[in-house]
């Protein structure tokens, strides 16, 4: 694997590699298909939406144990952004549908399946390298979506009567408290990406320069984007501000439909390269080169049965749950922090390349100490806080409630 990141191969990128040296030698992807693949799954509107809520609200060797630790994690990741992408496609097609058929009778439920539906079929592609171009469309959508929200919300700000806008928090303290440990797991998951190590495996050589360059380009398009709407969101709408933003918008509908379609087109995209772990590690284990010689077609009847299980279990569990902001959270605090911001800092320690000078070399251990303390921490009131208010959603409303 060519990496700097975690020499330790996840599964995803373990089949990744055996797929691309049964072709050629080396990745593919260029640094432009690094800048697709890192923008669409961190700039992704499942991302950009819940942090003006949240604001509201307020190459290293890891052994055996960094391995697992790695997978599991992504996988947790994986499944928890899936769930929240899909409960947020579906309440975009939903948003859409409305605006055509304001008395149709049709629920978010059944536009939850029709995503899951599309995405079953995209399942079929062999892997991430041959979404570069799906993952194209989803960047230039991702900055229509950004672009078009951040002019709405502003607009919609200085239509409001600014007197009624609130900045307080709301409740009791211990809602307060469990809020702002909500928050954290949500702000965690929008500047999270899980799936360095597998887009990294793409790269054709120089892999670390081609890498370097593609992430460069995708955090300027995340930059110039994620705050705006996060503090545009906060001023516009207060604490009232909805987890999903597109929800807190009203005027003029024509431009929120539009953010809508944005939006259900950079989510396919993200959806599909945080299904590729999961499925990476199905085939790696279940699928036998000496099996899929004997039978050519062996290989894609049972990718097709195993997708369509996945897709009907993420379907499932975001349909009969869909309370967006929880699982943005959840997923964020037991997913991503570990991953994007603890095991860096561990691994660093552990590899042992210090600076020679002592004082220095002091410095560096006890920031990565006190940085991979603090998103321990971060990670567990994140946690708490997405229970929480997973178990009040659940109280208040029914399973496969039409929110």
């Amino acid at each position: 694997m060519h990496s700097d990141i975690i020499p330790s191969t996840p599964p995803a990128a373990a089949a990744a590699e055996k797929h691309e040296e049964e072709e050629e030698e080396g990745g593919r992807g260029t640094w432009k298909h690094a800048a697709f693949h890192v923008a669409t799954t961190i700039a992704t509107p499942a991302a950009y939406a819940p942090l003006p809520f949240a604001l509201a609200s307020l190459g290293w060797p890891l052994g055996f144990w960094g391995y697992w630790s790695v997978a599991l994690f992504q996988q947790v990741a994986s499944l928890g952004n899936n769930i929240a992408i899909q409960i947020a496609a579906g309440s975009s097609l939903k948003a859409v549908y409305k605006y055509f058929r304001e008395d149709g009778s049709l629920t978010l439920q059944h536009f939850i399946m029709f995503f899951g539906a599309f995405e079953l079929v995209l399942s079929q592609l062999p892997d991430i390298h041959s979404l570069r171009w799906v993952n194209a469309l989803c960047t230039f959508s991702t900055i229509g979506f950004a672009a078009t929200t951040i002019g709405v919300t502003i607009y919609d700000g200085k239509k409001t009567d600014r007197n009624s806008i609130s900045y307080s928090l709301q409740g009791s303290s211990s809602r307060k408290t469990f809020r702002a440990f909500n928050a954290l797991g949500i702000i965690a998951f929008s500047f999270g990406d899980a799936m360095l190590p597998e887009i990294q495996n793409t790269m054709r050589e120089p892999a670390r320069k081609n890498m370097y360059k593609g992430v460069s380009a995708a955090y300027s398009v995340i930059i110039l984007s994620y705050w705006q709407l996060a503090s545009c969101g906060y001023w516009a709408f207060g604490s009232e501000v909805q987890p999903y933003i597109l929800s807190s918008l009203s005027v003029p509908e024509w431009t929120i439909v539009m953010a809508n379609l944005f939006a259900v087109i950079q989510i396919s995209g993200c959806y599909q390269i945080y299904c590729r772990p999961t499925y990476a590690y199905f085939e790696e284990n279940m699928l036998s080169s000496k099996a899929t010689g004997r039978f050519p077609l062996r290989k894609y009847l049972v990718r097709l049965i195993f997708t369509s299980i996945y897709m009907a279990l993420i379907t499932l569990i975001a349909a009969a749950m869909p309370f967006f902001g929880d699982f943005v959270s959840i997923c964020g605090a037991i997913g991503f922090t570990p991953l994007d911001f603890v095991f860096p800092s561990v691994a660093y320690l552990k590899a042992g390349r210090m600076p020679k000078d002592a004082k220095c070399r002091l410095s560096m251990q006890l920031l990565n100490f006190a940085i991979s303390t603090w998103f321990s921490v971060v990670a567990v009131l994140g946690c708490i806080g997405a229970v929480k208010f997973i178990i009040e959603d659940i109280k208040t409303y029914k399973f496969f409630h039409d929110m």
